[in-house]
């Protein structure tokens, strides 16, 4: 016998996902072991037949083989059927939704999702299996999620929930039924309850937070505790909320929190309850109200940590203006920003704030000269580093204005932009916490580690010893220094993609410069700096670590190259080129391995897509268009359409005509340096971006299939040790430019910043490359010399040859390159001195002697150094036999 169990005091998600799981285990019977709840009860009534639930009498505990707890994973919650999971001849299954406590029951096969309602598990498995929902059936399920989540209102509710219900629905759900028996009206016991719960209900605000306890005590037993500490909610709008009642012989205590700073289900945890963090609820047996509530406060204290406030949120240093700066001044100020106010300081005080509201005005009527002090708020709303996201939400809404200015001690410190709340209530302005994708935690792990310390965990994986010591001490010294030091950019990126990157940057919050100097001393490293960008460069062994001042830039035109200066870790980070790429990790001991994340980056990571920060930037810097392909094609990721679409405005107004060859060089250069760049390539081509790059290259299937037979050639020969380039994107780019008209190789050569030897490369392939491969077919087909090859490959770069055999037989490349190897390494045992000896006079005729020495050996002609002294006798009389070459004869 197989049957069905949920927790006592059965509510309707429990209710439901029994009714739910007696689908998915047909020869299963739904159990109802213990009390209902009154609006179940009420449901019962008139549906128990239709539904099949059986009661606790019904059962003989000894056939029981199997036991499928749903709604709950603790077997003291069922009843006294739940003794039976301690069995070990009886299979336990599990559906739950509820964080993993000490207290449960160990499963054979365990199902538990982070959503707001378990029926959702239960439904989304049912319309998996295509299992058929009559509209009474839809409708049951549905009262599960709808009560469980708060009619899709409340903090745990999921987009799973959602398209569950909307399934559901499409199944016919009846919602004037679930509104009956989810909004029921209150009874005279409940409303007397909710009236004594609001009278002794008692405000606390702890760091921050605001906390509603209240009590009761009741003789009698009342019905939808949690529904009426719901309503106070409604009333009181705390962020958490605690009700402690005693009712006839037992307390019970419900706990709701709508932050996610607090998460209740570890406060009432040992009081022996259970729930969500956001909903959670104990009852104690004999228990004494007034102490347990006292317990629960102090376990509040306890629990709440300092928030995030002013100090934490805003932004700094602030960019600001004197009451003598003109009209026009301050809005050119605000345009190269973005801002839209500035405080107005006289010496080192607040004078009062311009808006963008106030330049507009003074602007229409024609005070574009005037000083703005005749225009500013004098009487500015102010706060301190340590005002509360509560308070600072008020105080925004209260005066209607959009900024905060920061005071301590009478000085402008910071400011807090209506942006800058926005960000942080949405969650964009806090360390990005991501449990599964990134940070390797199990779900449903009891007592999870904290963001940094998962991120620690990650360093240690991935990253040698040296550089993850390396890290602590830049966080001792720069504890030492007052500075707060961030590891950021790339490395984090392939950090958190597992993707190996030692290429280190660190931005300082503070003087970069100052710092990187104290830096390079511990580590007895050499030290570069660059004042005007306030960044530096430390070579310490072989590893380059880059440090910079967290600076903002603007551009002075489309293209221009930036201008920089001091700011702060937000700032650095928003001038980046793609959210995946402006993340950052801490590296001061106190908070050593926090993920900070303003610009959602992890969330791209994990979607897999190249995001810009902000709409202009192809505009201001069109080589990001060409770094979006390079990211997009290196992690098979997708350029994010609207981003996109910018790329594609940028291009079609010629935005990279602006740019200088050598900038567009450098970032064809990183595109074929990739380990396999034909995708990129192929995406140039969709964007049109060749007429640019390479005018006159045609992307045709033959050159995509020598740029992509490139990779596995180069590897093949790397694997047999035999020579290849060390710059395999000069091979990529000898392949396209092999394919330009001579104008295009002209213009290459006129535009391009290469060295002469490439330039020689490049002319040699366009004028003589398709006679010279005929000529090694030809040399690969026949029994011909070594010295033949030499002939004819003498004088072209090692990367030009790769790229002529892109695209032909592997196996006839491998002997090529391993006979270029032996020509390579044969050498005349005689030498200039040995020469001398035989009375020649020095001269050029040294080296066509030595070379053609050389070539006879390669041929097998000269066995030891006396044959070739016997051939030099003979060369000079004449006597040597001429050899035969591609261009005439050698000596």
């Amino acid at each position: 016998m197989e049957i069905i169990l949920t927790h006592n005091n059965t509510d309707f998600d429990g209710l439901a996902a029994s009714f739910a799981a007696s689908k998915l285990y047909p020869r299963a019977i739904p159990v109802l072991a213990g009390k209902l709840s009154a609006n179940v009860q009420e449901f019962m009534a008139l549906h128990k037949d239709t539904l099949g639930f059986k009661t606790i009498k019904d059962i003989p505990a000894q056939q029981v083989k199997r036991v499928i707890l749903v709604d709950t994973k603790m077997a003291s919650r069922v009843g006294p059927l739940g003794q039976l999971t301690q069995k070990p001849d009886v299979d336990v299954h599990i559906y739950d939704h509820h964080p993993a406590g000490a207290d449960d029951t160990p499963a054979s096969q365990l199902v538990r999702e982070d959503v707001g309602a378990v029926t959702t598990i239960l439904v989304e498995i049912l319309r998996r299996r295509h299992c058929r929902l009559t509209p009474f059936e839809a409708t049951v399920l549905a009262l599960g999620i709808y009560e469980d989540t708060g009619g899709l209102m409340f903090s745990t509710t999921t987009e799973r929930d959602a398209a569950a219900v909307a399934y559901l629905l499409g199944r016919g759900a009846n919602l004037s039924v679930i509104n009956e028996f989810i909004d029921r009206p209150l009874s005279m016991e409940q409303k007397e309850l909710l009236r004594e719960l609001t009278s002794r209900s008692v405000v606390l605000v702890i760091h921050g937070i605001r906390v509603v306890v209240t009590s009761a005590e009741l003789d009698e037993y009342v019905e939808g505790l949690s529904h009426l500490v719901h309503r106070l909610g409604d009333i009181e709008s705390p962020d958490v909320m605690v009700a402690v009642v005693r009712m006839h012989d037992r307390v019970h205590v419900v706990a709701r929190s709508r932050i996610e700073a607090v998460r209740v289900n570890s406060l009432v945890q040992p009081l022996g309850g259970g729930g969500h963090g956001s909903a959670a609820a104990a009852s104690i047996k004999g228990g004494d109200a007034a102490v347990i509530l006292e317990q629960l406060v102090h376990s509040l204290y306890d629990t709440i940590r300092p928030q995030r406030g002013a100090r934490e949120i805003m932004s700094s240093p602030v960019k600001t203006i004197t009451p003598d700066t003109t009209i026009d001044d301050a809005g050119k100020v605000m345009l190269r920003y973005g801002h839209t106010g500035l405080p107005v300081v006289e010496g080192d005080r607040l004078a009062g704030v311009i808006s963008r509201r106030d330049f507009d005005k003074a602007y229409i009527h024609g005070l574009r000269h005037a000083p703005v002090k005749g225009f500013m708020s004098r009487n500015v709303i102010t706060i301190n580093p340590d005002t509360s996201l509560r308070d600072i939400q008020r105080l925004l809404i209260e005066h209607d204005i959009g900024r905060l200015p920061v005071l301590e001690g009478g000085k402008l410190v910071g400011i807090v932009s209506r942006t800058d709340v926005l960000r942080t209530l949405h969650g964009e302005n806090m360390p990005v916490r991501y449990w599964t994708n990134f940070l390797s935690a199990r779900a449903g792990e009891a007592a999870p580690v904290g963001p940094e310390q998962q991120v620690v965990d990650r360093m240690r994986q991935h990253l040698p010893p040296h550089i993850l010591d390396l890290f602590e001490d830049v966080g001792r010294l720069a504890d030492g220094n007052s500075v707060q030091v961030y590891v950021v950019g790339g490395f984090v990126r392939d950090l958190l993609l597992g993707v190996n990157n030692l290429d280190i940057d660190l931005v300082v919050e503070g003087d970069g410069i100052r710092f990187a100097a104290e830096l390079a001393r511990f580590l007895k490293g050499t030290l570069r700096t660059h004042e005007k960008f306030g960044t530096a460069v430390i070579r310490w062994g072989d590893q380059k670590i880059d440090v910079a001042t967290a600076r903002r830039e603007f551009y002075q035109y489309p293209a221009a190259l930036p201008q920089v200066e001091a700011s702060d870790l937000r700032q650095d980070l928003y001038r980046r080129d793609f959210t995946i790429n402006a993340l950052a990790i801490r590296l001061n001991r106190e908070r050593f391995g926090e993920l900070v994340d303003f610009f959602q980056g992890v969330k791209d990571l994990e979607q897999g897509l190249v995001r810009v920060l902000y709409n202009l930037s192809f505009v201001e810097d069109p080589t990001r268009i060409l770094r979006a392909i390079r990211f997009e094609q290196r992690y098979r990721f997708t350029i994010e359409p609207q981003t996109m679409g910018f790329a594609r405005e940028a291009i079609a107004r010629h935005m990279i005509r602006e740019l200088s060859y050598e900038r567009m060089v450098d970032e064809l250069i990183l595109i074929l340096s990739e380990e396999n760049p034909a995708p990129a390539l192929r995406r140039l081509t969709e964007l049109g971006l060749w007429e640019y790059l390479l005018p006159g290259l045609a992307w045709t299937p033959w050159v995509e299939v020598e740029v992509s037979a490139a990779p596995p050639m180069l590897k093949a020969l790397a694997e047999a040790g035999l020579p290849i380039s060390r710059r395999p994107w000069v091979v990529y780019f000898y392949i396209l430019a092999r394919h330009l008209s001579m104008e295009g190789v002209r213009f290459v050569n006129d535009h391009y910043p290469m060295k002469q030897v490439m330039r020689d490369g490049l002319f040699k392939l366009h004028k003589e490359g398709k006679d010279t491969n005929q000529a090694l077919m030809n040399w690969l087909r026949a029994d011909n010399p070594l010295s033949r090859l030499e002939s004819i490959l003498r004088d072209w770069p090692e990367e030009a040859i790769l790229a002529l055999r892109a695209g032909f037989s592997l196996p006839d490349t491998l002997r090529l390159f391993e006979a270029w190897r032996r020509i390579r390494e044969t050498h005349p045992r005689l030498t200039g001195n040995d020469l001398k000896a035989l009375k020649i006079p020095p001269g050029p005729i040294y080296a066509r002697i030595l070379n053609r020495l050389r070539l006879e050996r390669l041929d097998g002609r000269l066995a030891d150094a006396g044959a070739e002294r016997d051939f030099v006798r003979h060369l000079l009389r004449g006597e040597a036999p001429a050899l035969e070459t591609k261009g005439g004869k050698h000596v």
